[in-house]
């Protein structure tokens, strides 16, 4: 009976509310025309409707859809004229008829819809359905049915019919977070909407009239009931034949529903923290920041959240670095070198040529909401700092060669005492055995050597996020003491110096771009002199000589050429290995997320070197 004094209400309501507009207009120009009143209250601007973005490898694989919701957007000549017309029969029989309101069908559906369990016919027009999917909400009621109306009004005299119809087929929901024609094709039969059969057009065609009701994963016996009538109508109306429709009505039905995609769970995360970067440095989100505090900065801050949405749901491609077989090598190694273990682990993979992140492991058995500690885990990176701050400028300060001898006796500087590994003396060495061996006391008097001030000219430049003024003062940075530290794909990041002497701070994204390949956002970053080419040729031989004859040895395999260093911390709480290929530049980290107590450490790991395995499964 509700419905029933519903519709009643609606039929009379909206002819009264267009006569008293009318009514209004007449009263001798008291008040604005019904034409300049509409135009004034409703604006209808340009439809940019929001569509799945994607994330594509470095082959232009798409490997995660970003649903924002699920549609893509097909233009009018993709759609074939079977499903237009079946939506037109179903839907909106008079459509090329009316201007957007259809009296006769409201009272035309109270009349059937009354005899029947089920409602079999729609009272809104398909302009309506435009109306309240793209301006208005889905509220049941009278003053947003007015609203709709009213908006209806405004479409058809912006838009033509077949813009109109255009943008229903692109804005209907089909359930399951899918709207649209063609995503609702690709989504339950994996097939773009023009090479539907017509069995399969009626099926998707029966969902829209009620998303719930004809749910095909849940309810497919009603979404093959409904397909069927919506068949019958198309014989009835002389669009196929009786003959036709059986044949269509007795087609089965497969559904082939498609898993929207996501996968690499540990580099993508990584991509979106990246993507929300580059929006921000590319259009001064940074800069307003830099000194914003309190109140202003969160303001600032969810500005940027609301702009970096709008992009995603405007369907943009983004195009990553990702190298599939790397990246299936670094989870794997990370997950089975440490299976059954407490001991956690991250990796980071640099490609040498494009400066490009190829691949990352943010952790053993890595999911999506996790922690990422390739990119956000900071840790004291141990020995690994030496080739950084310790040999390589020193080196390029005074021209030394690799043979040059350096004391690994006790010393001192400004109070810090280190002593080597072995708590032995082992007088003076060649650089190149200094490093192999990873003696401490050398490393520091090369450090003070150069000068703090000088090596940290030198370190400065690969942008370490969280060294601090006070580490730039603190001789126990030499063997890796800093405040905070770093993370493993800075350590990769800085050890990519080695190839050729300059730093290009990486990145995952290499651009971004609309679906018709217009390039939206890209990094535009220059490479930085870091080193000569004498200093980068120099270390990467001290590199080589410390795998293959010093303490990174578990990583060595045959290769053009191999270099790297390892890292350990005070009390054995950090395990590094850091180096390069011909090809590629990885660190890996391994230790515990937290330890219990001054005593928990994986020392009884340093002999197995699941840090050297990992970074020697993940290179050869």
């Amino acid at each position: 009976m509700r419905t029933v004094l519903g519709y009643v209400l609606i039929i009379l309501l909206i002819p009264l509310s267009v006569l008293t507009f009318y009514y209004a207009d007449a009263e001798a120009g008291k008040v604005k025309n019904f034409d300049d009143y509409v135009e004034e209250k409703i604006v209808i601007n340009e439809v940019d409707l929001p569509q799945a973005s994607k994330i594509k490898d470095a082959d232009g694989n798409t490997y995660v859809e970003l649903h924002q919701p699920n549609r893509i957007v097909v233009s009018d000549d993709k759609i074939p004229s079977f499903l237009k017309e079946l939506f037109l029969q179903s839907e909106d029989k008079h459509f090329y008829e009316h201007s957007g309101i259809d009296a006769a069908a409201v009272i035309r559906a109270f009349l059937v819809n009354a005899q029947s369990d089920e409602i079999e016919q729609g009272a809104s027009t398909i302009t309506q359905q435009v109306a309240r999917n793209i301006y208005l909400t889905q509220d049941r009621t009278l003053a947003r049915k007015i609203a709709e109306v009213l908006y209806s009004y405004q479409i058809e005299k912006k838009l033509d019919k077949e813009q109109i119809l255009d943008l229903y087929l692109n804005v209907i929901y089909f359930n399951n977070n899918t709207y649209g024609v063609e995503a609702a094709a690709q989504y339950y039969f994996q097939k773009p909407v023009d090479k539907l059969s017509k069995a399969q057009m009626a099926f998707i065609a029966s969902i829209p009239n009620n998303p719930s009701l004809y749910d095909p994963i849940r309810h497919f016996e009603n979404t093959k009931k409904r397909q069927e009538r919506l068949i019958d109508i198309m014989a009835r109306e002389e669009f196929i034949t009786p003959e036709e429709a059986e044949q269509i009505k007795n087609e089965k039905i497969t559904l082939n529903v498609r898993k929207r995609l996501d996968e690499y769970p540990d580099y993508s995360t990584y991509v979106m923290h990246e993507f929300r970067d580059l929006i921000s440095e590319s259009e001064g989100f940074d800069q307003q920041l830099l000194n914003a505090e309190g109140d202003a900065r969160n303001a600032i801050e969810e500005k940027l959240s609301n702009r970096v949405a709008e992009v995603l749901a405007s369907g943009v491609i983004i195009h990553t670095a990702l190298d599939p077989d790397i990246q299936t090598k670094a989870v794997n190694a990370v997950n089975n070198v440490l299976a059954g273990s407490s001991v956690q682990s991250s990796a980071a993979v640099i490609g040498n040529q494009s400066h490009d992140i190829v691949a990352m492991s943010g952790g053993k058995d890595f999911e999506k909401t996790d922690f990422n500690r390739a990119f956000q885990g900071y840790r004291q990176p141990g020995s690994t700092i030496k080739p950084l701050l310790d040999y390589a400028p020193y080196i390029d300060t005074y021209g030394a060669s690799v043979n040059e001898m350096v004391s690994a006796d006790k010393y001192c500087y400004q109070g810090y005492c280190p002593s080597n590994y072995s708590k032995r003396e082992y007088g003076m060495v060649t650089l190149k055995e200094a490093l192999a061996k990873s003696h401490n006391t050398a490393a520091l008097r090369l450090l003070t050597k150069t000068g703090m001030e000088r090596a940290y000219s030198y370190l400065d430049k690969f942008e370490f996020e969280k060294v601090t003024e006070t580490d730039h003062v603190a001789p126990a940075t030499s063997l890796g003491g800093f405040e905070y530290g770093m993370t493993t794909l800075e350590m990769a990041s800085a050890y990519s110096s080695f190839v050729d002497g300059t730093y290009t701070k990486p990145h995952a994204i290499k651009r971004i771009t609309d679906f018709n390949g217009n390039t939206l956002y890209a990094w535009d970053e220059k490479p930085v002199r870091v080193w000569s080419t004498a200093t980068s040729y120099k270390m990467r031989a001290l590199l080589t000589n410390v795998v293959k004859n010093g303490t990174g040895k578990k990583a060595n395999f045959a290769t053009s050429y191999i270099g790297g260093k390892t890292g350990t911390t005070n009390s054995y709480r950090d395990l590094w290995f850091v180096g390069l290929t011909e090809g590629y530049t990885a660190a890996v980290w391994t230790g515990k997320d937290k330890y219990e107590n001054k005593w928990d450490n994986i020392r009884y790991m340093e002999s197995y070197a699941p840090h050297q395995l990992i970074w020697r499964r993940i290179m050869r």
